[in-house]
């Protein structure tokens, strides 16, 4: 299935949770914290200004982006979680 978000909307994979510490241990699903690190999937093509201008989205395909900790709609596309933010409420992106 193909998804392109629309505006600027951002399709974003969130990274799995930590399910062992450094130590070992295993952690049970309450203790997990939640993940705000994601990678990219789509992006759409920006927002539209007032006089009919497209403002481009701040970020591209496969970057790696630190998300709010609320927020973001649920997205279900061939059995995976995917999340759609706005590009205003993504926080950063990673550097390399």
């Amino acid at each position: 299935i193909k998804f392109l978000p629309l505006f600027d909307r951002v399709l974003v994979e969130r990274f799995t949770a930590e399910t062992v510490t450094k130590g070992g241990i295993m952690l049970p699903e309450k203790s997990q914290g939640k993940v705000l690190q994601a990678t990219v999937v789509a992006v759409g093509p920006g927002s539209v200004t007032q006089k009919g201008e497209i403002h481009p989205v701040s970020v591209k395909v496969g970057e790696k982006v630190l998300l709010p900790e609320y927020g973001g709609t649920k997205v279900i596309l061939d059995d995976k979680d995917y999340f759609l933010f706005r590009d205003a409420d993504i926080l950063g992106k990673y550097v390399e």
